[in-house]
């Protein structure tokens, strides 16, 4: 069984996916959500699935070294073989991404390397895009610049707006994420010096793609 822990700060709904697909299914097991926010919807989802629910408060907290130790003792308590970071809002220190070397995750609502940062939806209207997307990536200590290894694109209608696009892009994300970590899990996805491989095979630039 491979132990998962899920960091989340807000409502959770990659998180809700994650755990209807993936725990307590093929080895899999959701052994706890932390919450850097005491009010996270994401905790009341795991507390409904029978998860761990743990906050680890940021709130008053300036330090960010500090903060990471404490997240990290939390998440260590449970021996993850993977972390999976479902919309937590924080820019972690590089010693954190260096204690879980290439067993953290992200899902970044983008076709990465498109798009870093915050706002990708209106940014991408506001460019004129005629296609967007959502990414999954390896984390590593560059902001949103870890190997992607899944993405899937949407379109954007002359009739769009950031929120429309918002939710076929997390439509999207319900989908992809929960398999990206079925393929961890499964031993099939790596990441070796900075590169994303599947099945032993390097990924290019866009991830995993069949045509």
């Amino acid at each position: 069984m491979k132990n998962v822990v899920v960091l989340v700060s807000g409502n959770g709904s990659n998180l809700q996916a994650i755990i209807d697909r993936c725990h307590q299914k093929d080895g899999i097991n959701i052994a706890a959500v932390i919450a850097n926010k005491e009010d996270a919807y994401g905790l009341t989802r795991a507390k409904s699935a029978g998860i761990d629910a743990v906050v680890v408060p940021s709130k008053g907290i300036t330090d960010r070294s500090e903060y990471d130790d404490k997240l990290m003792t939390a998440i260590d308590g449970y021996q993850p073989d993977l972390i999976v970071l479902a919309g937590f809002m924080r820019i972690l220190t590089p010693a954190f991404v260096q204690h879980y070397h290439a067993k953290m995750i992200n899902i970044h609502p983008s076709l990465l390397p498109k798009y870093t940062g915050l706002n990708t939806h209106q940014r991408a209207i506001d460019a004129g895009d005629k296609v967007h997307g959502t990414s999954v990536h390896f984390v590593t200590e560059e902001l949103d610049g870890g190997p992607v290894i899944l993405q899937a694109e949407v379109p954007i209608f002359e009739q769009d707006n950031a929120d429309t696009v918002f939710e076929r892009v997390q439509e999207q994300e319900h989908r992809i994420y929960p398999l990206v970590i079925e393929w961890f899990c499964e031993g099939r996805l790596t990441m070796n010096d900075g590169q994303a491989l599947m099945d032993g095979l390097m990924l290019g630039d866009a991830g995993y793609a069949t045509e």
